[in-house]
């Protein structure tokens, strides 16, 4: 049976970054996409995620959910929400 992989999600308040380590990998570069910032192996596989300016990404996905009818924002990100209040 394959091992769960433990993902961290940590925010930085002064800086507004919500990080999300997705595997325990080296990172051999980033892209910078939009809002994001993706790090990758040398594989090219997702290793670790920033979310630049998280507040206002956040408050507008929250609000996003709210306009197409989705009552309830998915639980990363309702957990996110109540790290940048």
């Amino acid at each position: 049976m394959p091992r769960k992989q433990n993902k961290k999600i940590s925010y930085e308040k002064e800086a507004d970054i919500l990080r999300v380590e997705l595997a325990r990998v080296p990172i051999d570069y980033a892209q910078e996409m939009g809002p994001f910032v993706i790090h990758f192996s040398k594989r090219g596989i997702p290793v670790y995620v920033e979310v630049l300016n998280a507040s206002r990404f956040l408050k507008e996905s929250e609000q996003a959910f709210v306009r197409e009818g989705v009552f309830a924002a998915p639980q990363m990100v309702q957990g996110a929400m109540r790290a940048v209040r």
